[in-house]
């Protein structure tokens, strides 16, 4: 998959994932919730439900609820700690418990091939929520992080930019739309 291609990806699964509304659990048979088609109105095949946890418990399956921590090797891991604490402003406390704006989160698997992570030894890539991409990226740059020289924009769902970290992690900032 190229470049490009990773990153209609990337774009469409964002669009997917800040176009739910909370608490709509997105297209169902199950006659138990609400679809973003029905928006929560009565039809004469399907019951309302308020949103709660238990629309997750579909057919006896358990889910998850989230993102409850990202793993990340490290020679010097608290130096790397500091890295984000100092350049991205990730405030963990001492355990590592970080305490993150509310916000979509999107979860998309890629082509194994992919160039879009960066070096072809990184599985995973952290994309970080920012409130305003060019002020992140300046700051980053004065702090003298290895910041891309290229943003991408995506009508609909915002900006992107890309820092590596000095384990040479490549990180995604995004602005969203």
């Amino acid at each position: 998959m190229s470049q490009a291609d990773d990153g209609s990806a990337i774009a469409t699964a964002i669009a997917i994932a800040t176009a739910i509304p909370r608490g709509r659990t997105g297209a169902s048979t199950d006659p138990t919730t609400s679809t973003v088609a029905d928006n929560g109105r009565r039809h004469a095949d399907r019951t309302r439900v308020s949103p709660t946890p238990s629309r997750w418990h579909y057919h006896g399956m358990e889910r998850v609820l989230g993102i409850g921590g990202y793993f990340i090797r490290a020679s010097d891991p608290a130096a790397l700690g500091a890295w984000y604490r100092d350049c991205l402003g990730l405030d963990a406390d001492e355990n590592g418990l970080w305490r993150q704006e509310t916000g979509p989160t999107v979860f998309a698997p890629f082509e194994e091939g992919t160039d879009y992570f960066g070096s072809p030894a990184q599985q995973t890539m952290l994309n970080l929520r920012v409130r305003d991409l060019d002020a992140m990226l300046a700051q980053l740059r004065d702090k003298g992080a290895d910041v891309a020289d290229e943003t991408q924009d995506m009508d609909g769902v915002g900006r992107f930019g890309w820092v590596t970290d000095p384990e040479g992690n490549r990180v995604e900032l995004w602005q969203s739309a």
